[in-house]
């Protein structure tokens, strides 16, 4: 079963800035603390990365998993569902990014479904560590260029 979760955080940065940091993969090792490498597979007639894999530290070992970017309702809106994932059967999730004077109320909406029969509480626990830790950090990268 699909754990699915939704955490906010409010930034301090405009949410043009907010989207920029999300959408700069090629930077990500840079603020990203779990990462260990980003390699991005397909870009779109933009520029825009459409595909990225990502290798990351995950349950005590390293993971690789693909994402496939939706940019239909960008800015306003990142998506992104899996495409192969090593330890992930399910792994999709957007940002929203909603003005807020001059700060930004991001919101990180996800759903996990992992490989492997894990019990439903350290799922939980581990969906929101990742949630809370990818607002932190996002947070802490876009005010860093106010």
């Amino acid at each position: 079963m699909a754990q699915r979760a939704t955490e906010s955080i409010m930034v301090n940065a405009t949410p043009e800035t907010v989207y920029s940091v999300v959408t700069d993969f090629e930077n990500y090792a840079r603020w990203v603390s779990d990462l260990k490498r980003i390699d991005i597979l397909e870009r779109d007639a933009n520029g825009r990365a459409l595909e990225v894999e990502f290798r990351a530290a995950a349950f005590g070992r390293s993971t690789t998993y693909v994402l496939r970017y939706d940019y239909s309702r960008a800015p306003e809106i990142l998506s992104w569902h899996q495409t192969h994932g090593d330890l992930t059967e399910t792994l999709q999730g957007q940002y929203r990014f909603e003005s807020v004077g001059s700060a930004t109320r991001v919101t990180y909406d996800l759903e996990v479904e992992l490989l492997v029969p894990i019990p439903h509480f350290i799922k939980s626990r581990a969906a929101q560590r990742i949630q809370t830790q990818a607002l932190v950090e996002l947070k802490a990268q876009s005010e860093s260029l106010q």
